[in-house]
């Protein structure tokens, strides 16, 4: 059934939530496809007939690309633009990057994007890229996690493990998201997908929290001792500006495809288990 299908990025930590749902998919790292050789991507779309793509690949180091921005342009513009380029069918990961942060309410797909970073602007250029291609779903997420990989969860769950206090910022909200859940919402649309309903959706679990509460969650459902404290965004500077508010309204791909979105306590209790 998903024998057509490349999924670039191999060995991520979405991709790998991909693995599981599809295992017969072609799974593609940086070592078997390089997104950003045009030559390279229609050479393996005709060799392999793929007729579905889902990029999961991504030039993610958000605080490197302020100084790497050739890079970070180069996979995620120039790679989304290639793989549109081959007529199939396209599946393309973006941000909450793409915001400012300023609105305060639930972004939907069609608000203005105002990029504060070279990593979100980067991601914007994708955006436009992939939707290019004859038939595509550009899926915007936030906060993304999962039990393998690097994320937030991760390093809390490790630092809690070493440390007796951690400071977190609390002035930053969003919408934790699970990737295996992020992965079964795509699997649904997928047979659903045509050129008439192609164009930019949102999916992040439903609920809204702070990276403070976050962490505190984590600790919680961890059964960990320590102490979690709230700071603000000045207190712990960082490279590349992030948007104060990173809220999804997620209502469009629930309407078109059916998608249903668990809560993110939820889920995150379930990555947890694995841990």
């Amino acid at each position: 059934m998903s024998a057509d299908i490349l999924v670039t990025g191999g060995e991520g930590q979405l991709a790998l939530e991909f693995k599981k749902l599809l295992p017969e998919a072609h799974f593609a790292g940086r070592a078997e496809l390089d997104i950003t050789d045009l030559q390279a991507v229609q050479s393996f779309v005709k060799q392999h007939q793929i007729k579905t793509i889902i990029n999961c690949a991504a030039y993610t180091a958000v605080d490197n690309a302020e100084d790497d921005a050739a890079r970070a342009y180069l996979v995620n513009a120039a790679g989304p633009e290639n793989l549109s380029k081959t007529g199939c069918r396209l599946i393309h990961f973006s941000t909450d990057y793409v915001f400012d942060g300023k609105k305060g309410t639930p972004y939907l797909p069609e608000d203005e994007c105002r990029p504060l970073s070279v990593y979100g602007r980067s991601k914007r250029a994708g955006e436009l890229a992939a939707l290019s291609a004859p038939c595509a779903a550009v899926i915007r997420t936030s906060w993304l996690y999962a039990a393998q990989g690097k994320n937030f969860v991760k390093t809390i769950y490790r630092l809690g493990h070493e440390r007796d206090c951690l400071k977190v910022v609390a002035d930053q909200a969003g919408s934790p998201t699970y990737a295996c859940d992020l992965a079964a919402a795509v699997v649904t649309l997928l047979p659903k997908l045509t050129p008439e309903n192609s164009g930019i959706y949102h999916y992040a679990d439903a609920g809204v929290c702070s990276w403070y509460e976050f962490a505190v969650e984590i600790m919680k459902l961890c059964g960990l001792s320590t102490r979690v404290e709230p700071i603000t965004t000045a207190e712990y500077p960082l490279k590349a500006v992030r948007p104060a508010y990173s809220v999804f309204d997620c209502s469009r791909i629930k309407d078109t495809f059916g998608v249903e979105i668990p809560c993110w306590k939820k889920s995150l209790e379930t990555c947890l288990k694995q841990f």
